[in-house]
């Protein structure tokens, strides 16, 4: 898989080079089940087409963008993380586009424009509520009229779980919540951080984000093991304390399986 860094000053050069493809679009922090109904469709189209599969995703954030920076958004992973999921997915390009005040002013039709019809999208599918260009006055119903009719289309019907959509806004709010328990059924997984252990305290990577305050059932592991221990996140949303003596230095993974106490119920600081 090619990771391409999209931005102005190489649109130009990165359209002499596509080649016709099947591109599904959005955000995917998180790559949930929602997210992985409309690249598992991609990918299907891209195979009766017989064309690669791309994936066109946007960072930052839009909602920080076009919110000046007043919304701090808890990304869910990092954008080598999401590309590694990408990559056994079978997506062949992932571009990531630079989302930025003069990319969030493009009408609808400028950006199918430039960054789909420049880039030999012939099949765009993304989920039916996906929106593009200025204000989101774009969508999936008027795609293959902003393209000119070169680009056929479609649309993934919601994915639920209960009645609710399952969303990238939903797992935050239940993360943030301690609710790790329940992520499973969104995620297909639990959810994981990844961080440095330097004997003292743990490091978290950037673009993860930390569940709410409280103590969890966790697992640890590296390379050479995992040990199964409980983790507190104290009121500052970003220290953990361990309970038990960690037998591992370095890089760890943290894989939340469950709320034992809530932060309510802790005399936590």
């Amino acid at each position: 898989m090619e990771t391409i860094r999209l931005n102005r000053s190489n649109l130009a050069e990165w359209k002499k080079k596509a080649r016709p493809n099947v591109m599904a679009l959005g955000c995917f922090d998180g790559l949930h089940h929602g997210h992985c109904a409309v690249i598992i469709t991609a990918f299907q189209k891209a195979n009766e087409k017989q064309v690669p599969l791309a994936v066109m995703s946007f960072f930052p954030h839009p909602k920080t963008v076009i919110s000046n920076g007043k919304i701090h958004v808890h990304y869910l992973m990092p954008l080598a993380e999401k590309e590694a999921k990408l990559r056994k997915m079978g997506v062949d390009t992932f571009y990531i586009v630079e989302f930025d005040k003069d990319f969030a002013g493009l009408a609808p039709e400028q950006f199918v424009a430039q960054y789909l019809n420049g880039l030999g999208v012939v099949h765009a599918v993304a989920g039916f509520d996906f929106s593009y260009g200025a204000r989101g006055a774009g969508n999936m119903d008027r795609l293959t009229s902003d393209s000119g009719g070169r680009i056929d289309v479609t649309k993934v019907a919601k994915v639920e779980l209960r009645g609710e959509k399952i969303s990238s806004s939903c797992i935050r709010e239940r993360l943030l919540n301690g609710k790790v328990e329940e992520l499973p059924n969104l995620l297909g997984q639990f959810y994981e951080t990844r961080c440095e252990w330097n004997g003292e305290r743990f490091i978290l990577y950037p673009y993860y984000t930390l569940p709410g305050p409280g103590r969890y059932r966790v697992i640890l592991k590296n390379l050479s093991g995992s040990v199964q221990t409980e983790l507190t996140v104290l009121n500052d949303g970003t220290t953990l304390k361990c309970k038990d003596e960690i037998p591992f230095i370095g890089k760890l993974s943290i894989v939340w399986k469950k709320q034992i106490v809530e932060a309510r119920k802790l005399q936590i600081s």
